[in-house]
């Protein structure tokens, strides 16, 4: 009878969550979902009230999902090209020879979610930091810009090292922050530093305002997004920690286990160089690689793909594309260099 009830109330606890979600104010439910608790033990209002915080966060996820991507705004998706990929921004250039073996859209200037990582991994690579400094999540590394959540609770302690390692291999937004805030020169200098390199070189579309990616105001194209994997390749601790398939830190008495978000990593199909991953809604699904194919170092950039799995759809169609025509002409050549 007990469990029954608690089932009964959890799925009233969703229901009204989803309906306040999409038709009012979440506390309208949460007065109903208060009724059904005065009823039950305290043990079973714990677990209803959890139930109604779990709810309200998915169906918050699912309304952001709901609206439409920047690039959908603008219209790129209804842009045809010849592999029918699901992104409507792609970018495939050949590393060594610079030629461009497709495009799409490659000069839309779109946000960029989290491949703003691989900048905030890059210039705290470059800086020469101490990797094994200690470091502490602080209240000012939690997300207000989209409410998402971390396992990594303030007053958390790991070194710049670790930090690094989930920023770019498991996406953690307070680990990048904290990286960028804890930066000589603090948070503000950090980020000046982010759009001077970006111009350095030679990102003429990109700006950064913060060092996750969370901010629809960090923008770039595939175009300058190429320039950026080219040169952090060319770092071997970035080709490391991006491309870990896994990763643990020891948090107090507990393990953290993390995996990539990325699961080519672990494909034995894939021989992936350097690799980054994205989502906010306002830029869809983003996806930038390094990869050798059919004997080639490609770089990959792939921006604003609709649906959770159509970045690696669109990246294995490219690899079979490659794999099946290892003798692909370049349509043109990148007008602007790309580094080596």
């Amino acid at each position: 009878m007990r469990t029954t009830f608690i089932r009964l109330a959890q799925t009233l606890a969703c229901s009204l969550v989803a309906a306040a979600c999409i038709a009012g104010p979440a506390h309208a439910a949460r007065r109903q979902v208060v009724t059904v608790e005065k009823q039950t033990s305290p043990s079973v209002k714990r677990r209803i009230s959890r139930t109604f915080v779990v709810a309200r966060r998915r169906v918050a996820v699912h309304v952001a999902d709901a609206r439409p991507s920047f690039g959908q705004l603008a219209g790129l998706h209804s842009t045809q090209d010849q592999l029918d990929l699901k992104s409507s921004v792609a970018l495939v250039i050949d590393q060594d020879t610079r030629e461009v073996l497709l495009s799409k859209n490659d000069s839309a200037v779109l946000p960029i979610a989290s491949l703003t990582k691989l900048m905030t991994g890059l210039l705290v690579s470059e800086a020469k930091l101490p990797m094994d400094e200690m470091i502490e999540i602080t209240q000012d590394d939690v997300d207000t810009e989209k409410g998402s959540s971390s396992r990594l609770r303030v007053g958390t302690t790991l070194s710049r090292g670790e930090l690094l390692h989930l920023a770019l291999m498991s996406s953690e937004n307070r680990a990048a922050h904290a990286l960028g805030r804890t930066y000589p020169g603090g948070l503000a200098t950090f980020v000046g530093l982010m759009n001077a390199k970006a111009k350095a070189l030679g990102m003429k579309d990109t700006s950064y305002v913060e060092p996750t990616g969370l901010s629809s105001r960090n923008q770039s194209s595939a175009n300058d997004l190429a320039m950026l994997v080219s040169t952090a390749y060319n770092d071997p601790k970035l080709r490391e920690l991006s491309t870990s398939p896994g990763y643990q830190v020891a948090v107090g008495n507990r393990t953290l286990s993390y995996n990539n978000t990325n699961r080519l990593v672990k494909n034995q199909n894939w021989d992936i160089g350097l690799q980054k991953t994205g989502y906010i809604h306002e830029a869809g699904q983003c996806l930038v690689m390094q990869a050798k194919i059919a004997g080639r170092k490609l770089i990959m950039v792939f921006l604003d793909s609709a649906g959770k799995l159509s970045r690696i759809g669109d990246a294995e169609r490219v690899r079979k594309w490659v794999e099946s025509n290892p003798r692909v002409m370049p349509t043109s050549t990148l007008i602007r260099q790309v580094n080596g």
